[in-house]
């Protein structure tokens, strides 16, 4: 009787919704109309409820575990999953779990991003640019290539902070090292870059030393929190981190910043914001679902937050630019990249995996699309004792024609 009771619920929901959906019982009956756009097959009557009752939290969970299939555009599924589920609304809302300041410490810290990260590299390099570049990517044109937008924001920060050959420069997160790469071959700076992931420091250290960079370029498997203060550096770099630090942490980590930084130097934070100052998450289920099956520990803060602690730890706002829809567009080529190639992706990390990543990153190009996530690049400076940062008095420096320098 409730198996009934379901079926007729989710096909009242699907025929007032009027959407080019439908849905595919495990018995064979099917619910909504064809053609369909996107077509959703249930693949046991446990999978009703997430149907009955859907968010796309709920949602994405059910594809993850396999109680259904998700056929169509990954465009499609995510618009009319939107509107299925009425959600809108909800994602300026906060329904985020509380976070615990003891949910970051080194250890669980190191665990969380070893789970995201430790992956596979062979399956990072399906989806990813040559450089394998993990974050925003920069496009001067809608037209623009993935590989050629992902050096064009390597250039973007190095233009930004200034970088000249012979300065020390930090990157926190270096990921697979693109950064620190490029900004030591093109801009002749003495780079050092962390990560807590085993699988990015191999391959990042690997490629220094295939390059002949080892005198200019150090890769370390490290804490933020662990690199020395003594060391000091003119421009510091830190790329799709800060997102892991956590809400409580963020003094602690701008204020170790800016004791590493030189007096006049430069640091630029790139990382996802929430929409809104009130929002701690996005609603609907989705940052419970992200949290579960994505970044365990993640936490997104308002871009204000990021300004005021900064502040408050001593450096100087220079610059700020949200790059929100250049975000969304660098997704839906993971996507597209990730989906021509899911016969390899689920080879190397399991059906399981390959539907987290899928849904994903196609949920989080949606945000992005549709204001619910930002992405900002904050630019700071140290002054101390009434100097000013070493920051240019006009900003056109940022946008400087002709190559690069190199070293």
């Amino acid at each position: 009787m409730l198996d009934q009771w379901l079926v007729h619920q989710v096909r009242r929901r699907v025929e007032a919704s009027g959407l080019p959906l439908a849905v595919e019982l495990w018995d064979g009956r099917q619910v909504g109309r064809d053609p369909a756009a996107v077509r959703v097959r249930l693949r046991r009557p446990t999978s009703l409820k997430a149907m009955a009752e859907p968010s796309l939290g709920t949602l994405a969970r059910a594809y993850v575990e396999e109680h259904l299939d998700m056929d169509g555009d990954a465009r499609d599924i995510l618009a009319l999953g939107e509107r299925l589920c009425r959600a809108g609304a909800d994602h300026a809302r906060s329904r985020a779990r509380a976070r615990k300041w003891w949910q970051h410490t080194r250890a669980r810290d190191r665990r969380n991003i070893q789970y995201h990260y430790d992956v596979s590299n062979d399956f990072y390099g399906l989806w990813l640019d040559a450089r394998r570049v993990y974050s925003c990517a920069y496009f001067h044109t809608p037209e623009m290539s993935l590989d050629a937008a992902q050096e064009a924001k390597l250039d973007h920060i190095c233009r930004k902070l200034d970088l000249k050959p012979g300065e020390r420069f930090l990157d926190i997160g270096c990921g697979w090292g693109g950064l620190v790469l490029h900004a030591a071959q093109r801009y002749g700076v003495h780079a050092v870059g962390i990560t807590l992931s085993e699988d990015q420091h191999a391959h990042a250290s690997r490629l220094v030393t295939e390059r002949g960079l080892a005198d200019r370029v150090e890769v370390r498997r490290m804490d933020y929190r662990d690199v020395p203060e003594r060391e000091g550096y003119d421009k510091i770099a830190s790329v799709g981190m800060f997102e892991h630090v956590g809400r409580g942490n963020l003094s602690t980590y701008f204020s170790h910043i800016a004791a590493l930084l030189k007096p006049g130097g430069l640091v630029l934070n790139h990382g996802i914001t929430a929409a809104t100052p009130d929002s701690g998450g996005l609603g609907s289920g989705i940052s419970e679902f992200v949290d579960d099956y994505v970044f365990p520990g993640g936490e997104l803060v308002h871009v204000s937050e990021v300004l005021r602690t900064a502040a408050t730890s001593g450096l100087e706002c220079l610059d700020a630019e949200n790059l929100r829809p250049h975000y969304a567009r660098t997704l839906w080529h993971w996507v597209s990249r990730l989906e021509a190639n899911a016969d390899a992706a689920r080879r190397l990390i399991g059906e399981q995996r390959y539907r987290i990543w899928r849904i994903y990153m196609a949920g989080s190009a949606h945000a992005f699309e549709r204001g619910w996530l930002e992405l900002w690049q904050v630019l700071a400076g140290k002054g101390v004792g009434g100097t000013q940062p070493g920051y240019p008095f006009r900003r056109d420096y940022m946008y400087r024609s002709g190559q690069a320098p190199v070293a």
